[in-house]
């Protein structure tokens, strides 16, 4: 299914020209215990609905984005570059 990622820099763009990197989480504290860490890597949320996630505009700007994407309809609702928002 084909949608449109609001780049910050480029403009909207077809989700062709991105590469996901991922839900955004909290990283755990570097005094974590082996299990904490494991379950950072490797176990994800996978929700459906609204989720925060990692783009990388690697045919446009090549920059990291985050975009809150709602999963069910793939409708990205908003885009911005990391340490912009919240």
């Amino acid at each position: 299914m084909s949608f449109l990622v609001p780049c910050p820099n480029c403009g909207r763009r077809s989700v062709y020209e991105f590469r996901f990197g991922g839900e955004v989480r909290q990283v755990p504290a570097l005094d974590a215990t082996e299990t904490e860490w494991r379950n950072y890597r490797f176990n994800r949320t996978n929700s459906a609905g609204v989720q925060t996630e990692w783009w990388f505009h690697r045919l446009g700007c090549r920059q990291w984005l985050q975009a809150v994407r709602n999963t069910v309809s793939n409708e990205v609702l908003e885009a911005y570059l990391p340490g912009e928002k919240r």
